[in-house]
C-alpha cells in the first residue's frame, strides 16, 4: 500500500491503528526509557564541555599532522594531565582542550604542540575559559526553560480551553528533553552551548508537532456528548491516525536536512558548534515526533476520561454498544 492510499484510508477510517487504546504499552516504554536517563545521571556524569568546566584550550592552525595522541603526550609530558581531549577542527586543524594549566605550563604545552606538529608557534593559540561562564550560561538556559513552560501552557490552556492537552503537551515536551539527555549521556557526546541552544531549540519542534495532533483531536471531540457511537478515545484516536502521516511526513523532511548537517559536521570539520548543535536537534526531533503521537495524545486522553462528563459518556457508549451486540445475538439465535 503506498502512502498517499494509506493516509487516505487513516483519515477516513477504514484503516486504523489502536495508538490510544494501547497507550499503557507506551507509557511502560516511555518511562523505561526515562528511568534509565535517571540511572545513567546517577552512575555516569555528564561530558560537559569546557565552557561549563573551564580550563585551557589550544588551537593548532595549519598543520598537515592529524595525530591526536601526540598532543595527549605533550600536554602529559608538559603539564601532567593524561586527559587531554583533542579533536580535529576541518581539515588542518586540531583543538586540545586540558584542565586549568599555569602560564608556564601554558607556554611549555603551546611550544611543544608547534613542534610537534610542525607549525610556527604563531599558529598556535592559547585561551583559558572560566567555569563561571558556563554556570551563568546554564543558569540562564534553565531560567528561560521555566518561562518557556509556564507562558506555553497558559498558550495551550486558553486556545484548546482544557487543561489535559496542555498537560499533554508539556508531558511530551519535558518526555523528550529527557530523553535527548539520556542519549547524550549514554553516548558520551560532549555537551557544549550548541548543545545547549539545540536542546531550547527542540521545544518548538516538539510543540508544533503536538499541536498539529492535538488541534485535530480537539475538531474530533468537538460536541462529542452529543452522540453515543463513539468515545471520546475513540475520537481522539481517529484524530491521531489522521495525522499520522502529516507527522511522518513533517519528521522525515526535517530530519533530512539536520541529518545532512550532522554528517557533515562529524566527517569534514570534526568537534564544533555546527556537530553539536546538529546532533542535540537530529535527537530532539526523531524523538519529539514520536512522543506527538505516542505520549502527548494518550496522556492528554488519560487526564480526559478522569473527567466526569467524559467518564459518564464513555460508559453510556460501551452500555449502549453492549445491549446492540446482546441484541444481535438474539436476533442470531
Amino acid at each position: 500500500m503506498s502512502m498517499y492510499s494509506l493516509g487516505n484510508d487513516l483519515y477516513s477510517g477504514k484503516k486504523s491503528f489502536n495508538i490510544i487504546g494501547k497507550r499503557k504499552i507506551w507509557y511502560t516504554i516511555s518511562l523505561v526509557f526515562v528511568a534509565l536517563t535517571a540511572i545513567l545521571l546517577m552512575v555516569k556524569p555528564i561530558n560537559l564541555g569546557i565552557d561549563f568546566r573551564g580550563g585551557s584550550q589550544f588551537t593548532i592552525s595549519g598543520t598537515t599532522n592529524s595525530s591526536q595522541q601526540d598532543a595527549i603526550d605533550i600536554v602529559a609530558e608538559y603539564s601532567g594531565e593524561d586527559n587531554a581531549r583533542v579533536s580535529e577542527i576541518g581539515a588542518n586543524s586540531i583543538r586540545v582542550q586540558t584542565g586549568e594549566l599555569s602560564n608556564e605550563e601554558t607556554q611549555e604545552v603551546r611550544s611543544g604542540l608547534a613542534e610537534a606538529y610542525g607549525v610556527p608557534i604563531d599558529d598556535v593559540a592559547s585561551t583559558f575559559i572560566g567555569p563561571t561562564w558556563g554556570a551563568d550560561v546554564s543558569k540562564q538556559a534553565l531560567q528561560s526553560l521555566v518561562v518557556f513552560i509556564i507562558l506555553i501552557s497558559i498558550v495551550l490552556w486558553i486556545y484548546f480551553r482544557t487543561w489535559t492537552i496542555a498537560v499533554g503537551a508539556i508531558g511530551a515536551l519535558l518526555h523528550d528533553l529527557i530523553i535527548t539527555v539520556g542519549v547524550y549521556v549514554a553516548s558520551g557526546f560532549e555537551v557544549t552551548p550548541a548543545t545547549v541552544i539545540g536542546l531550547l531549540t527542540i521545544l518548538g519542534y516538539s510543540l508544533y508537532d503536538t499541536v498539529v495532533v492535538f488541534d485535530k483531536v480537539r475538531e474530533n471531540t468537538s460536541g462529542f456528548a452529543d452522540q453515543e457511537d463513539y468515545t471520546y478515545a475513540e475520537a481522539a484516536n481517529l484524530a491521531v491516525n489522521q495525522t499520522l502521516i502529516r507527522s511522518i511526513n513533517t519528521s522525515v523532511t526535517g530530519l533530512l536536512p539536520v541529518g545532512a548537517i550532522l554528517v557533515i559536521g562529524v566527517l569534514f570539520q570534526g568537534a564544533g558548534t555546527l556537530r553539536d548543535l546538529s546532533l542535540a536537534l537530529f535527537v530532539g526531533m526523531l524523538i519529539s515526533a514520536i512522543s506527538s503521537i505516542f505520549v502527548a495524545s494518550p496522556l492528554a486522553v488519560t487526564l480526559g476520561e478522569r473527567q466526569q462528563d467524559i467518564k459518564e459518556h464513555t460508559e453510556r457508549v460501551l452500555a449502549r454498544r453492549e445491549a446492540g451486540a446482546e441484541l444481535s445475538e438474539e436476533k442470531k439465535a
